[in-house]
């Protein structure tokens, strides 16, 4: 199994905002695969660390020995999960988090914003809904903004954390004019079997 190595996550950080930093809150998530899904994404995305309320996680856990059957990268052994209260006390969350951190709810919440209008703030905390429910009003009222991927039907979580991270990391790169090719990120992010290349005469006739 390959281990998601600490110089990709440094050449990860380096398409991020300077002193950008994104934690996650996953609010009372039921499914491991979702849960180590999510680790995956947060290795792919640079983030900082993931937090999760409630008991159905931990419960399923000890019934499922591949808890993170998901997580093929191993992504957990270097990105800390942990189980926080609630995340209705926001003050105390505030607290484990960067000064200026922004508490952004990203939920099929009516009134949010659609995610591709929204601009991200350099540090924020993501608080995404359970697979079966959604955000509390206490959270939603309290949070700096509120988001949603704007689809035909919902996304699992693990979907909508991967949307949600790519549109922050996309937006990123754009604000920093940051479009050319990395091919050292490639090369160190990609399957082992991997070895194919663009031809300069294919990149050409995509221009005309």
């Amino acid at each position: 199994m390959t281990k998601l190595l600490l110089s990709t996550i440094a050449l990860g950080k380096q398409l991020q905002v300077e002193n950008s930093h994104v934690t996650i809150g996953l609010t009372n998530p039921k499914s491991p695969s979702n849960v180590g899904a999510v680790m995956r994404a947060a290795g792919c995305y640079s983030v900082e660390q993931v937090f999760y309320t409630g008991r159905r996680y931990a419960n399923a856990v000890k019934f499922n020995n591949s808890k993170h059957n998901t997580d093929t990268k191993n992504a957990h052994e270097k990105i800390p999960l942990k189980a926080a209260e609630n995340f209705e006390n926001l003050e105390s969350l505030r607290a484990l988090l960067p000064e200026r951190t922004k508490i952004i709810c990203v939920d099929l919440v009516e009134g949010a914003i659609p995610l591709p209008y929204f601009e991200h703030p350099d540090q924020a905390l993501y608080i995404f809904g359970p697979e079966d429910g959604t955000i509390s009003q206490t959270v939603v009222n309290n949070a700096d903004s509120v988001v949603y991927v704007p689809t035909v039907g919902c996304m699992n979580l693990a979907a909508s954390v991967n949307v949600l991270l790519y549109d922050r990391l996309a937006k990123s790169m754009v604000n920093n004019n940051k479009i050319e090719s990395d091919n050292l990120l490639i090369r160190k992010s990609r399957d082992t079997n991997n070895k194919v290349k663009v031809k300069n005469n294919v990149n050409l006739a995509s221009e005309r």
